[in-house]
């Protein structure tokens, strides 16, 4: 029995809350069971001095941990950012432009801050996820304004955890399983089921690869439902 009652295939509950925070050109507040990331992003109109000239654009996210964020207090990073932190907003920065074509964009740039307000596991899989749905918001705004064409947003992505706990492959796992899992995984995907990226550490004993089949096929099933959920909350955020 899983510590939420959840079958084995199940995501924790989900919720997308868009315009979250007014300011941004983009912006939402994503909830994965007790897991809580808001996203927010920023266009500007400018690009990175070595993107000058180029004539395409750029989309970058930044990452950060609330101090109380976690069961104890986590230091803030003021004196410089931990390799983790690093690790993951490299990773979301990654996924998020696998969504954009970046010629379309032109010589601007969007920034995705995806700040954790509450962990319970998972929370680069989510930052990810609604990262998206703030960037698409975003991009949304530029079309709506005919500043670029429909054409920028090329493809959907999202991402979810997988595990081995207990001997069984589980979807989505919270922190409780996560710190106990004998292996743990980060999948990221686009609507049309190609690979994005896949993190995979067996932390206690080596899995073989019919498991491995196992845990990505697990991961696509909970992946085609945040699709779905993306497309819900931006359909009714543009009616």
């Amino acid at each position: 029995m899983r510590p939420d009652g959840r079958a084995t295939d199940a995501l924790r509950p989900v919720a997308m809350t868009p315009g979250y925070v007014v300011y941004p050109e983009g912006s939402v507040l994503i909830e994965m069971g007790q897991t809580r990331v808001l996203c927010n992003a920023t266009v500007e109109e400018r690009v990175p001095r070595w993107r000058v000239k180029s004539g395409h654009g750029w989309v970058t996210a930044e990452y950060a941990l609330l101090p109380r964020a976690t069961q104890e207090r986590t230091q803030r990073e003021t004196s410089g950012l931990r390799g983790r932190t690093q690790e993951i907003r490299r990773l979301i920065g990654r996924s998020l432009r696998m969504a954009v074509d970046l010629r379309h964009l032109g010589q601007r740039q969007v920034i995705v801050d995806c700040d954790v307000i509450q962990a319970d596991g998972g929370t680069r899989t989510a930052a990810i996820t609604g990262g998206y749905v703030a960037l698409a918001l975003a991009l949304q705004g530029l079309v709506a304004a005919e500043i670029v064409p429909p054409a920028v947003l090329r493809r959907q992505v999202a991402a979810v955890s997988v595990g081995i706990v207990g001997g069984e492959a589980m979807l989505d796992l919270c922190y409780e399983e996560d710190k106990g899992a004998q292996a743990d995984l980060n999948i990221v995907m686009t609507d049309a089921g190609e690979y994005v990226e896949v993190q995979g550490t067996a932390e206690r004993a080596p899995f073989d690869r019919g498991m491995m089949d196992v845990l990505l096929d697990l991961a696509e099933v909970g992946i085609r439902r945040l699709l779905e959920m993306q497309r819900a909350t931006l359909c009714g955020e543009a009616s």
